[in-house]
């Protein structure tokens, strides 16, 4: 099973992955790698309208596209899907929509797309997905790609005032600092929480806490990791600190210190998440219910915890005496769109 964002496995997820001889989580790379881009390169040229995003807000890969989708405004020309975060044997389900079926899709299962782009495909059906509406295939499920792809080539449909997320001056040390954070950090969590040798588990652990320090230093007197403004490293960063406290410390065995204890990157993190487009795109319900209820072989009594307590979120964090501008020469976005919203209840709300 591939598991390049989150996979539809049941049961322990990640494990299916496992490469048993050395004990060691190892990650696919994405099978489907097609890019929609302005020149059509690939075939799939950048259309509003014509594709569906499919995210499950438990997953962190597919947050980030959702934060970067709302950042860049681009609700009216990419829609948006989103999974239970609850899956079966047949991949990830459209239960939360009426008649259990995605209503622009016309699909039950996210399987049936990737089935409409290669019958029988042997990988996992992971998320983000996007899916080309017309057909009903799927096109891409790239997740590092994507949302470079969202800044960069739909340029041309971003709301007026977009940020510049991927902004090329800065690209260098933008790839550097995503990479230093996704192996030992975005992935690093994985690789702790899904070893099953000692080794290979302190190993990860070490990796988690050595990045976390490492960005956690960068972070003292700066606001954002490059440069003066929110950037595609930011959302990477804050898609697993969010999830942080209530998974990876208790779930993944990542319990040397709770983010919260880390003065820097509790403020940092609440202060993305007080910008729009982080906590409103953030559902803590789902989060906890997809890795306590998916990941059998980890918590195999299904149960989810009740905490943590999320009203510390909502608290003030002082960043902005850093200086910085969460939007460059741009603005906010606007209102979540109708029917978008996360329920009330999932996260904390003032």
């Amino acid at each position: 099973m591939s598991l390049d964002g989150d996979t539809s496995t049941t049961g322990d997820t990640a494990q299916s992955n496992t490469a048993y001889g050395n004990k060691a989580f190892k990650r696919s790379k994405s099978h489907f790698a097609d890019r929609i881009t302005a020149d059509a390169a690939d075939g799939w040229p950048v259309e509003a309208g014509r594709y569906r995003l499919v995210i499950s807000r438990a997953c962190p890969w597919a947050s980030r596209a959702a934060v970067s989708r709302r950042l860049l405004g681009l609700e009216d020309a990419l829609s948006l899907a989103v999974t239970d975060p609850l899956q079966d044997d047949r991949s990830w389900r459209f239960t939360l929509d009426p008649g259990d079926e995605d209503p622009v899709l016309g699909i039950r299962f996210l399987h049936e797309a990737y089935d409409a782009r290669e019958k029988e495909y042997p990988g996992g059906v992971s998320v983000p997905a996007v899916v080309d509406v017309p057909s009903g295939r799927l096109v891409t499920n790239d997740y590092q790609q994507l949302t470079l792809d969202l800044a960069t080539e739909w340029t041309h449909l971003h709301r007026a005032g977009a940020p510049d997320l991927y902004p090329e001056a800065l690209r260098d040390e933008i790839d550097e600092v995503m990479d230093g954070v996704y192996r030992d950090l975005n992935n690093g969590v994985y690789r702790a929480g899904f070893a099953t040798g000692q080794e290979e588990y302190e190993g990860a652990y070490g990796d988690v806490f050595r990045r976390l320090d490492l960005v956690s230093e960068r972070l003292a007197g700066r606001r954002y990791l490059v440069g003066e403004s929110i950037t595609e490293a930011d959302i990477r960063l804050f898609t697993t600190l969010v999830r942080f406290d209530a998974v990876y410390h208790g779930h993944f065995k990542c319990n040397r210190n709770k983010l919260t204890e880390d003065p820097v990157l509790w403020a940092y993190a609440r202060d993305l998440y007080q910008t729009p487009g982080f906590g409103d795109t953030t559902d803590f319900d789902h989060i906890k219910r997809h890795y306590y209820g998916v990941h059998a072989g980890i918590n195999p009594t299904g149960i989810v915890p009740a905490g943590p307590d999320l009203a510390g979120w909502l608290t003030p964090h002082h960043r902005e005496q850093l200086g910085g501008r969460p939007f460059g020469d741009g603005t906010p976005p606007g209102p979540v769109p109708d029917g978008e919203a996360v329920p009330e209840g999932h996260r904390p709300l003032p």
